[in-house]
């Protein structure tokens, strides 16, 4: 096919090898199929700002970062070269994070670098080597679904582990392999720490996919997932370890605080207890 302009440098470089085809055009990026040396990947190829779709992007800029003083001024005021700053902060976020995801446990494509606004990482492919499907595309039998959205609850807690938060976590990215979800998508990750919509984003993110996996398993519509993971991440205990219940009851008032977290803890200490008796009792 035509190469895309964007990747034809990283042809002349020696990086990507060839464009084998499109796979995808979203908001934010077109994805690409490319031939590297003998191994086939993708490359996400960033659309400029004045071109993408993606909405309320300065609610997830809130909180990051900006260490070079000429940078954050030139940001501030909106100057040519300020939004070029703002354009690499945006595609950096994405390559950063998914190192960090995949250091903390969380399953998403292994990032080979990011070179002028194109993003090359590993293609994620089914059982017979097709590019893999999202979840949208995916029908789920009541089990399966369960056993993702388990996965998946285990993926936000080691995100927001590290102080991240995904920010647009949905059926559509999400993409399913032969060992389940995979987490794609990433430039818009939230600062939990330094990000004032930290909670409501993190809420969305989990209710997003409890929505989706109970149309194929109606029993997680009256979970509270969301809400009980951020209330253990504000006492400053959630780790990687954490065992989530999926309860959670409302404060009436302010005062309520410590008993809710002691009624998430006891509900905790049974789903432990009851994992315990189903190992031992195999």
């Amino acid at each position: 096919m035509k190469i895309p302009k964007r990747i034809q440098p990283l042809i002349d470089d020696g990086i990507v090898d060839d464009v084998l085809r499109q796979l995808m055009s979203g908001k934010e990026a077109t994805v690409y199929v490319v031939q590297c040396g003998d191994q086939i990947r993708c490359a996400k190829v960033y659309k400029e700002a004045s071109k993408r779709s993606f909405k309320n992007a300065v609610l997830y800029n809130e909180g990051r970062k900006v260490r070079n003083g000429r940078s954050a001024r030139a940001m501030q005021k909106g100057s040519k070269f300020g939004r070029e700053q703002q354009e690499e902060i945006w595609q950096n976020t994405e390559v950063d994070t998914l190192y960090k995801f995949a250091a903390a446990g969380v399953r998403v494509p292994t990032p080979y670098g990011c070179f002028g606004g194109v993003l090359i990482m590993d293609l994620i492919t089914d059982d017979e080597g097709y590019a893999a499907p999202r979840l949208n595309d995916v029908t789920l039998s009541q089990d399966q679904a369960l056993s993702h959205h388990a996965k998946m609850m285990d993926y936000v807690v080691r995100m927001l582990s590290v102080g991240i938060i995904h920010g647009d976590l949905s059926e559509f990215n999400v993409l399913v392999d032969e060992q389940g979800p995979v987490i794609i998508d990433l430039p818009q990750a939230v600062n939990a720490a330094g990000n004032n919509n930290a909670k409501k984003m993190l809420l969305r993110d989990v209710n997003n996919m409890t929505q989706y996996y109970s149309q194929f398993a109606p029993s997680l519509v009256s979970t509270r997932y969301g809400e009980e993971i951020w209330a253990i991440f504000e006492t400053g205990e959630l780790s990687d370890k954490t065992v989530l219940t999926g309860q959670f009851v409302d404060s009436e008032v302010a005062a309520d605080v410590d008993n809710i977290l002691n009624e998430i803890n006891a509900a905790r200490e049974e789903e432990l207890d009851r994992l315990e008796r189903m190992t031992n009792h195999d």
